[in-house]
């Protein structure tokens, strides 16, 4: 007989897991939320637009080291009249056209053009390093707006709780009130916490709702019923473990060190200013008078050297500038290290505090339910008030509230500890996007291909399908 009736709820549960399935398989996920703000930030795309025109300066830097090229045509009427003695001697109209074609070229400017061009490539480097900081900054903050959100949900369940708790000692309070073992006072107190209960019930579905649209803000949609979080990402064994890994990959220091690199190279690039330069220039011209059926070509090629003496300080301020912004850099990699290291303790810390608050909130609310049922049940026997009923619950839950507010720190710690490693990119967590190729676009323009070209050409199509054109 128990054989059969164990059968019947097996087959029971399986019909229940069956028709719960599909229903769970809706459920927005942490993983879903981070796609949705990866392909969804407006942040992520303006500072993808930012990388491109970075890439452009390389294209520019090139160019200076190639010819420039300049094409003229005009077309000009002159009329000349002449008088004697109020005759008209002279009535000439000449009708005239010019054609003009001037290249030049540096040849040699001290290798200021070759510093100015590698400069700008660092700069780009920088730059794709900052691309990746946004892109934790936005997952984070999507990480912070899905637990936001299930810690919401869970607060306002927790207050609902509370309050259908609350009404069930409001009446056991009036029923003992009528048959005369407790005070009035005992119903007002009941009231009291019932209204309590009630005004912190709106209060936490306000916070619901600011939380859904914060939700909103970053993923670009509404959130469903949300999952609970996923297993907690792995972390390093140690403060010091974090931060050797931060000080590697962090994006952050990537961009420091390729500004500085950047202002040393312009630095050079200055002093090489001081040189000379060396041009190779060519014209040709072409003109016809239509009247006089006469025209003429001239045609020059020239070699210049020229080097600027003095420009009222102008040359060694730019020099001392350029230092200037140099040491300003290595002075702020410096500055990054130090916050990189900072922010991996703080990280760390406040996951082993979360996951430390969690472990004591468990016992203080195995605790607290023990003492709330001991109360309850001396009450009834009369040897606790209505008072002591009420305070032992709000014990209660007090502790369930912590332990939420903890479990929802420690999820938000765990992945500050893989943004403060620089870690928390699409990439690095699999997910499933297309993930922004920041090497794809500089590939196309770092010979500054012209606008005809089959290069410029094939621009134009990578600019379409990123819906630039």
């Amino acid at each position: 007989m128990n054989t059969g009736r164990a059968g019947i709820r097996a087959m029971l549960l399986a019909g229940a897991m069956a028709l719960a399935t599909p229903i769970a398989a809706l459920a927005d996920n942490l993983a879903d939320a981070l796609a949705g703000a990866y392909e969804y930030s407006g942040l992520l795309e303006q500072n993808r637009a930012l990388l491109r025109a970075a890439d452009e300066d390389v294209a520019t830097a090139l160019s200076v080291l190639r010819p420039v090229i300049d094409f003229t045509a005009s077309v000009s009427r002159s009329l000349n009249e002449t008088q004697s003695n109020n005759v008209v001697v002279t009535d000439r109209q000449v009708t005239s056209s010019a054609l003009a074609l001037s290249a030049t070229w540096l040849l040699f400017d001290n290798g200021r053009s070759r510093f100015n061009s590698q400069a700008a490539k660092e700069l780009v480097l920088a730059t794709r390093a900052s691309l990746l900081s946004i892109e934790q900054q936005v997952l984070l903050r999507a990480v912070v707006a899905y637990m936001n959100v299930v810690r919401a949900n869970e607060f306002v369940a927790l207050r609902q709780n509370n309050e259908r708790l609350l009404i069930q000692e409001l009446r056991a309070a009036q029923d003992r009130f009528e048959v005369g073992e407790v005070t009035r006072t005992d119903v007002a107190l009941a009231e009291a916490r019932l209204a309590e209960a009630r005004s912190n019930l709106a209060s936490a579905q306000g916070d619901l709702i600011n939380a859904e649209q914060e939700y909103l803000a970053v993923v670009g949609r509404l959130p469903g019923r949300l999952a609970s979080p996923p297993s907690l990402p792995a972390r390093p064994a140690s403060i010091e473990a974090g931060q050797a890994v931060a000080l590697r990959r962090h994006p952050d220091l990537l961009q420091a060190q390729h500004q500085v690199a950047a202002t040393e190279l312009t630095v050079m690039a200055q002093d090489a200013a001081l040189g000379p330069r060396i041009s190779l220039t060519g014209d040709l011209s072409v003109s016809e008078s239509h009247r006089d059926v006469s025209d003429s070509e001239t045609a020059s090629v020239s070699l210049s050297v020229s080097q600027r003496l003095y420009q009222g300080g102008a040359l060694a301020a730019e020099v001392r500038r350029a230092m200037a912004n140099r040491d300003a850099a290595r002075a702020s990699l410096l500055v990054v290290q130090d916050v990189i290291e900072q922010n991996v303790a703080t990280a760390m810390v406040a996951f082993q505090v979360a996951r430390a608050t969690i472990e004591a909130t468990d016992r203080q609310i195995r605790a607290a339910e023990v003492a709330f049922r001991g109360v309850r049940e001396e009450a009834t026997l009369g040897a606790r008030t209505t008072l002591d009923v009420l305070d032992a619950e709000q014990e209660l839950l007090d502790a369930r509230a912590a332990r939420i507010a903890a479990q929802s720190n420690l999820n938000v710690a765990a992945y500050q500890i893989l943004a403060a490693q620089g870690a928390l990119t699409a990439q690095n967590l699999g997910l499933r996007v297309q993930i922004y190729d920041p090497a794809a676009y500089y590939n196309q323009v770092k010979d500054g291909p012209a606008r005809l070209s089959p290069q410029g050409r094939q621009l134009d199509k990578v600019l379409r399908r990123l819906g630039k054109e």
